[in-house]
């Protein structure tokens, strides 16, 4: 039983959020695919929201607890707010990459732990003591899993492994690059506002402990908002129609299995294992990427990307290391003192006694 337990604890959040990574990567790879064909970036994520709205709702109906917390106004304008980070994000990521490039936005991506972690110090959600072992091991975890993904990313170096299959041209957006500054700004802050609403959900799900709920109220928010920035944006209806082809694939994929499963992922282990938890997996898309390209698009693999993966994987290690100890600690804490916790919200601990006192 101890072994299932420490399995549920540790190993389960893992693999969601190794396959919640993998899922965006797959995400992007077909959205490339799509806009070749067409596909504009207004009318992809109208129909992702929209189709992981329409899927999010019923299962929360049948698969919600029969007795849901009460409701608030004050959960309600967060979810508000929360929906409108996640579309101004979605925004400032698009707009970024028109005018960067897919190379900047990797290399910039890998800042959302350091600012993940920043909020979380400032809004009491992780601790600060650095004479603790476990908080050296956080932030010397989190700048060296950030120095692994700037190694992948910058530095190439010689070809280790050639793919068999043959190179396959993709590009992304193919817009200008003329503002190199002004793209690396945009998508700085698309990072910012993703660290922001990975916090802003956490103090959500302790005030309303209903984790499908919270998600398909968020889809559904973000849905309303989308659907007449795209319409103002992309007025012409041809754009809106989708050929059974590629565009197909990508809009349903992202709906049902993208939008859906990321954002349920998300509202089930960010009380479990908190914000940094969520975004220290954040730089590991690049090594996927790179996988990924090297079986599927014929791209060879280089030393960088090799380097970079192990580095990232040390910097995983010690995070996770300190938040395990963090969390036997608490533990162990809490069974000496006889108090009542939530071992659901081990890294939230400033607000058990508050939720629990309503």
């Amino acid at each position: 039983m101890g072994d299932w337990n420490n399995c549920k604890k540790n190993v389960v959040p893992f693999a969601a959020m190794a396959a919640v990574e993998s899922t965006i990567v797959a995400m992007h790879t077909l959205y490339k695919a799509a806009h070749a064909k067409g596909l504009h970036y207004f009318v992809y994520i109208s129909y992702s929201y929209m189709l992981g709205t329409l899927l999010l709702l019923p299962i929360t109906f049948i698969f919600s607890r029969r007795v849901l917390p009460p409701f608030k106004w004050s959960v309600l304008y967060r979810i508000i707010l929360l929906a409108l980070i996640g579309f101004l994000a979605r925004m400032s990521s698009f707009k970024g990459l028109e005018h960067s490039s897919p190379a900047l936005a990797s290399s910039i991506n890998t800042l959302t732990p350091a600012f993940t972690y920043i909020l979380a110090v400032l809004f009491r959600m992780e601790t600060l003591d650095l004479r603790r072992s476990t908080t050296q091991a956080k932030v010397i975890g989190t700048l060296v899993s950030i120095s692994g993904a700037l190694v992948a990313v910058l530095y190439k170096g010689p070809t280790i492994l050639s793919s068999q299959f043959p190179k396959v041209t993709h590009h992304f957006l193919g817009t200008s690059q003329t503002n190199w500054a002004l793209g690396g700004l945009l998508l700085a802050v698309n990072e910012l506002l993703n660290s922001a609403s990975h916090i802003l959900q956490a103090q959500i799900l302790i005030m309303y402990p209903a984790e499908l709920v919270v998600a398909s109220m968020y889809c559904l928010g973000v849905t309303i908002i989308t659907i007449p920035v795209s319409f103002m944006a992309e007025r012409e209806l041809s754009s809106w129609i989708l050929r059974p082809d590629i565009t197909l694939v990508t809009a349903v994929y992202s709906g049902f299995f993208g939008q859906v499963f990321i954002t349920a992922i998300y509202s089930c282990f960010l009380p479990v294992k908190g914000p940094l938890y969520i975004s220290i997996f954040k730089p590991l898309s690049i090594v996927i990427a790179a996988a990924a390209s090297f079986i599927f698009f014929g791209d060879d693999l280089h030393l960088g990307s090799v380097i970079g993966g192990i580095i990232l994987l040390l910097g995983f290690y010690a995070v996770l290391w300190g938040k395990a100890k963090e969390q036997e600690r608490k533990n162990c804490g809490s069974e000496n003192l006889g108090a009542l916790t939530d071992v659901r919200t081990p890294l939230l601990q400033s607000n058990i006694d508050e939720r629990y006192a309503k």
